[in-house]
């Protein structure tokens, strides 16, 4: 986990720009889906070619809160990343020719790999779950996944973003969500990176920008469901 706080000449710049901290003071269920970007074996898996050690960490976080999302009719979606390949070549090979290199290139085609994808084993998922494929860091650029079209559809207006990487994926995804028009709530227990001043720098990002910046406890809170019986591990 990422043992890390939001600095307060960031919050002081907030409240001196727009008197508040929070862009939303209540979060609708109704209107709300929790969107767990790339918990999957490529990024949480021990010695995977793109691992982020501490999203093995807000697994228990997660699983405390799906439950009780569930419970309160809030959809639970799942977003996997995958690139597909044809005759050598990616889907996103201008990823796979400048990003990545060598062994880490060829283990990570092979990890992303469609028919390799799966929601982490550690993680608790329902049956009644959406489970969406990416192609790109963001799930919501024009051809990148049905995530969009998936809410739009169930009438959501409300995001919730956790998974990996905070500052990567997950940021990506909630900086277009926004610029779509989608309320923005970034879950600061509930995401990942690779080192607490890239968590720390995208969460400091959204809270500026982009949207609301909780623990999962406080969205809760913001939407009148009641808290975990065990509460979740602090940010």
């Amino acid at each position: 986990m990422h043992n890390i706080q939001i600095r307060q000449e960031i919050l002081d710049r907030v409240m001196a720009r727009r008197g508040r901290i929070n862009f939303f003071e209540t979060i609708d269920p109704a209107k709300t889906a929790l969107v767990v970007i790339d918990m999957q074996n490529t990024f949480c898996a021990e010695g995977a070619p793109a691992e982020v050690p501490a999203s093995r960490g807000i697994v228990p976080n997660l699983n405390r809160l799906t439950p009780a999302l569930r419970a309160a009719g809030v959809p639970v979606i799942w977003v996997l990343h995958a690139n597909t390949q044809h005759q050598g070549k990616s889907d996103w090979d201008l990823f796979y020719n400048y990003v990545v290199a060598g062994d880490v290139r060829e283990r990570t085609l092979v990890s992303n790999a469609p028919e390799n994808q799966a929601v982490y084993s550690e993680l608790d998922v329902d049956d009644k779950d959406i489970v969406i494929v990416k192609n790109r860091y963001s799930a919501l650029i024009p051809g990148s996944s049905s995530l969009e079209r998936v809410c739009r559809s169930m009438g959501i207006d409300t995001l919730l973003i956790a998974g990996t990487k905070t500052n990567v994926c997950c940021e990506s995804t909630a900086r277009d969500g926004m610029m779509m028009d989608f309320k923005i709530t970034m879950l600061s227990d509930c995401t990942a990176s690779l080192s607490d001043e890239e968590h720390r720098s995208a969460l400091e990002n959204i809270i500026q920008q982009f949207g609301n910046v909780l623990t999962s406890t406080e969205a809760l809170e913001l939407m009148g469901i009641d808290k975990p019986v065990v509460d979740v591990v602090s940010q």
